[in-house]
């Protein structure tokens, strides 16, 4: 275990003890950068993010959902100071909300805290013009901890941009101890980012890893999961004893490409993955029921007219026959490809995205804004997916 730098400091209350925030009190991050303020994760290394097609991609990339920092100590009180990147959108009727950091004793849910201030990016959802206003760092505060040896974890907000800039506390603490737990790698798009989930442990990933016994790594990038070559380099690169991919959803609603360069990109995207995990179980998960895109290809467009933010599929379906892309066409074609593969590969594996969130999860949980589901929404893909992924007879039983 590694020896940490402290210094103490007296105060009215505590006497506080400051450990620098290192990438060894981190987990869930396969990256971090040395910022002006302190500490950014990052959930691509370094190469890949000079590869980043846009600036949202980016974004998102840097915002820390499933990253959690961990240690262990006998603190009562817990202080982080952080400066997070806050989003507000112009144009929509929402205001910005505070991220929530989640504090988690042995385990178990301990406290929540948010941060004021920071830096403000604002996106003006017409033009896509950006303007980011500068903010001082905040405090998330944790009191009332039990005063014996313990491990704790704070879940960085999985939706808002994070820098670590101090950590204290009232008693000494050292990065946690590995947990013996699986490492499961998981790659998708804003539903599994966390979209609508009302706290970083509440995006279904997170409960999903929970009900399963495992470690989260979550590679669920909002709007960007579209078969990137660099995310599957990535993805081979790091350390995983499971992985699974939830393909489809961002390839339909940015119409990203056509079928005949969705099949090889697959192939391309897994074949890269089986370079640097030649046996590890890899389940292909298709998309879960949208009806807006069930059979009409993207792009997908913002709609205000109902007064609330909904989402609207504005391709024609007719063009399907052209090789226009929707969500029934990609679950058939994954389904082909995984079968065919899985003849040579007996660890690859497919799921259907409906059998996590189908028509009766529609009729009883309808998808506020038409693509993301609410945090019981979450819940029930969580459920369903660790119902069916981690059973005795599933692809990551234990």
């Amino acid at each position: 275990m590694s020896t940490m730098s402290t210094t103490s400091t007296t105060s009215t209350e505590n006497t506080w003890i400051t450990t620098p925030v290192t990438a060894d009190l981190l987990r869930g991050h396969l990256d971090v950068e040395h910022t002006a303020h302190g500490l950014l994760p990052h959930r691509l290394p370094g190469w890949a993010r000079r590869q980043l097609p846009d600036e949202q991609f980016a974004v998102v990339e840097s915002q820390p959902s499933g990253v959690r920092l961990a240690f262990r100590t006998r603190a009562t009180t817990v202080e982080l100071d952080a400066l997070p990147t806050k989003r507000a959108y112009q144009g929509l009727p929402y205001p910005s909300v505070d991220g929530v950091y989640e504090l988690l004793v042995d385990g178990r849910p301990a406290g929540r805290a948010t941060v004021s201030g920071g830096r403000l990016r604002t996106v003006d959802v017409a033009t896509g013009r950006v303007e980011l206003e500068e903010g001082p760092p905040g405090t998330a505060r944790f009191t009332g901890l039990p005063p014996h040896d313990k491990d704790v974890e704070i879940w960085l907000p999985h939706n808002e941009t994070t820098e670590l800039v101090a950590l204290r506390t009232d008693a000494p603490l050292t990065p946690a101890r590995p947990t013996g737990r699986r490492l499961w790698m998981h790659h998708g798009s804003s539903i599994s980012h966390g979209s609508n989930a009302g706290s970083p442990t509440a995006i279904w990933p997170a409960l999903a890893a929970a009900r399963g016994g495992v470690d989260l790594v979550n590679l669920g990038f909002g709007g960007s999961a579209v078969l990137d070559p660099f995310t599957a380099r990535a993805m081979r690169d790091a350390p995983a004893d499971l992985i699974s991919l939830k393909i489809g959803i961002n390839i339909v609603n940015t119409d990203a490409m056509r079928l005949r360069a969705f099949a090889p990109a697959v192939h391309g995207f897994l074949d890269t993955i089986r370079e640097g995990h030649p046996s590890t179980p890899l389940l292909v998960v298709s998309p879960v029921l949208c009806p807006v895109h069930e059979d009409t290809p993207g792009p997908l467009a913002p709609d205000l007219s109902s007064g609330t933010l909904r989402f609207r599929a504005t391709g024609d379906p007719a063009e399907r026959a052209a090789g226009r892309l929707t969500l029934t066409v990609i679950r058939a074609e994954l389904a082909r490809i995984v079968a065919e593969r899985a003849a040579d590969d007996p660890n690859l594996h497919h799921l259907d995205g409906r059998s996590l969130y189908g028509t009766s999860d529609y009729d009883e949980l309808p998808l506020p804004d038409e693509i993301h589901p609410d945090p019981a929404g979450h819940r029930r893909i969580a459920e369903n997916f660790a119902r069916l992924a981690f059973a005795a007879d599933g692809p990551f039983a234990g």
